[in-house]
């Protein structure tokens, strides 16, 4: 059976990537009859004055062809007489960083094109940094259109230098240089009479002997639980793709997070049943006794992975929006997907000289050193041991866009140090006591809405009808907890899970937790719930922008306006409105009184 070899190109804007591959697949005969004519004839009209212009079998978006740029990323497959190839043509632009990283994480081998004429460019550093990143180990340094250089050898060897610097931290296994005409077809797929100065091998042979095999030890079995199947109840399979090592019949297997022990039973290959099963097939085992496991869980023998809630990554930055400590996303590891906040931005890392540099932000593109932590322990491992479960991805909660991938670098100490701690009295036994249901009041509008004058009544209510009660104020904590946060965004998001924390404790006391917050920021406001949980109950102070301002009780809006206060929400930082309250009230509309007799009775649905 042939060898498979994946790769990309990559590099920057017009440096030749589909044309390379177009002229690679055109020259050595890997195209069917009615895509060489549909090449030739597209050709006649696009903008090389009829000459073939090989970038169209890979430039399929008409977008791209327009510009002249690819886009998406092309994926083709070949096959020659030594090796089968799945190839990924790559985007160059800046804007389509993001693709060209999906690509990557394909790949065992990147093909890095460089204009002879412009050299090294920043996009070319970007790249090479995200092929290190995503764990590629072999790269084909194709130094393009030498023929507009007249084929200079001294050129050739100065970006090859310069090149080489760049990567010589990257741990990359093999750097080939290679002196290509894309369009001319130099040392393509046969050596060109035009550097006899070279003495290495063509590309294509290149690629065909190139041996890309890990070296990684594979002894220890891992596969991710990608599905549990069970037809009826006589079967129950869990699903996977073997990560590494081998399974038998009979070998007994440890499932992780639930740490239990079990025997394989059967190993159906698609519906063959099999004594055994090697890296890189997808099974389905069935074990020989019931065990605690779902999708995302994993099934070991012979190998040790980390358990825990916390870790360092380095992440590629994909997001149009910036990226600020304390945004909470979902994590993706293998198969398993958890809620996860961005604790810290460690430091960012220059694109062109690999330094790191201070940072409280990250922007699209930019890459970095974070600290994560999720919801619950997940099952991991450093990504130079094992890519699958040492790579991850941060989704987007709403919109559902991939925001960022990486790779773990190792788990927090404090992870694993420190240990909840159980207690005798438990959240239900001290709500019994006080003879209430606990809950979170998290009152959320505008400065001036009305949101502290309600909350302090809503609070003497309660108090009179014998609840137990305790209202967090937002200015109130900042003079306390919060007095080292100032109200940029990070320090809004943090000060919003800080007090979400404290109130968590508060209802864990059996107490009625009244907070005053502005804000402002939707996921933050998610984010709080998810902390608190079921006793989260979201109280809109819905008073328009226009109201506040002409009340400015304490004369903050006049002071915003006049620039003396930055980042004040509703006039130089945004509010966002709730989208679905539990409880909504405009004080323009009624009394205090008025208005506090409606909360009191909407809040006693939930109380009980």
């Amino acid at each position: 059976m042939k060898s498979l070899l994946k790769f990309i190109t990559c590099g920057s804007v017009d440096d030749g990537k589909s044309t390379l591959i177009g002229h690679l697949l055109y020259d050595a005969k890997l195209l069917f009859a009615d895509q060489e004519q549909a090449l030739e004839l597209d050709s006649k009209v696009g903008s090389r004055g009829g000459e073939i212009d090989y970038s169209l079998l890979l430039d399929g978006l008409m977008a791209e062809r327009e510009q002249g740029i690819t886009i998406d990323v092309a994926y083709r497959y070949f096959t020659t007489d030594h090796r089968s190839f799945i190839v990924a043509d790559t985007p160059g632009h800046e804007q389509y960083t993001r693709n060209m990283a999906v690509g990557a994480a394909f790949a065992d081998l990147a093909i890095i094109l460089v204009d002879a004429k412009q050299g090294v460019l920043t996009q070319t550093k970007r790249h090479a940094r995200i092929c290190a990143l995503m764990g590629i180990k072999h790269i084909v340094l194709a130094v393009n259109k030498m023929d507009l250089i007249h084929y200079d050898k001294h050129r050739f060897e100065e970006i090859k230098q310069e090149f080489l610097s760049l990567v010589a931290n990257f741990k990359f296994k093999t750097i080939q240089g290679i002196p290509v005409s894309a369009t001319e077809g130099d040392n393509i797929t046969k050596s060109s009479v035009n550097t006899p100065w070279y003495g290495g091998l063509p590309l294509l042979p290149y690629l065909e002997e190139i041996d890309v095999s890990l070296d990684i030890n594979k002894d220890g079995f891992i596969m991710p639980i990608q599905r549990v199947s069970r037809p009826d109840h006589t079967f129950r399979g869990f699903q996977g793709q073997i990560e590494s090592g081998k399974i038998s019949v009979g070998d007994e297997l440890i499932t992780l997070p639930s740490n239990e022990k079990a025997k394989v039973k059967s190993i159906l290959i698609t519906n063959q049943e099999a004594d055994e099963a090697v890296t890189g097939q997808p099974v389905t085992i069935q074990l020989d006794r019931e065990v605690d496991v779902s999708r995302g869980c994993v099934l070991v023998k012979d190998e040790e992975l980390e358990l825990a809630d916390m870790f360092t990554a380095t992440i590629l930055w994909m997001d149009d929006t910036e990226l600020v400590a304390g945004r909470n996303y979902l994590v993706k590891v293998g198969t398993k997907i958890l809620p996860a906040v961005i604790m810290a931005i460690k430091h960012k890392v220059d694109i062109n000289t690999g330094k790191h540099i201070a940072a409280d932000r990250l922007f699209k593109n930019e890459m970095a050193e974070c600290d994560i932590s999720l919801s619950e322990n997940m099952v991991f491992d450093k990504f130079e041991n094992n890519r699958a479960l040492g790579s991850l991805i941060l989704i987007d909660r709403v919109t559902n866009m991939t925001s960022a991938c990486g790779v773990i670098e190792h788990s927090l100490r404090r992870a694993t140090n420190v240990v909840w701690q159980d207690t005798d009295i438990t959240k239900e036994i001290r709500s019994k006591q006080k003879g209430q249901k606990p809950l979170t009041l998290w009152f959320t509008g505008l400065s001036g809405a009305g949101k502290s004058t309600l909350a302090n009544e809503v609070e003497k209510r309660l108090v009179a009808m014998g609840k137990h009660t305790m209202l967090l104020d937002g200015d109130n904590i900042r003079h306390g907890l919060n007095k080292n946060l100032g109200f940029k965004e990070a320090d809004r998001i943090e000060n919003i899970r800080r007090v979400s924390e404290v109130a968590k404790l508060m209802n864990d006391a059996g107490i009625i937790t009244i907070t005053s917050f502005i804000s402002p920021y939707e996921s933050d406001r998610r984010n709080a719930k998810e902390i608190i949980g079921d006793e989260f109950i979201e109280i809109y102070v819905s008073t328009s922008l226009e109201e506040c301002e002409k009340r400015d009780v304490k004369g903050l809006y006049k002071q915003a306006r006049e620039g003396e206060i930055p980042n004040f929400t509703g006039v130089s930082s945004p509010y966002e409105k709730p989208s679905n309250p539990d409880i909504e009230i405009d004080t323009s509309e009624y009394s205090i009184k008025e208005a506090t007799d409606i909360l009191i009775k909407q809040i006693m649905k939930y109380i009980g």
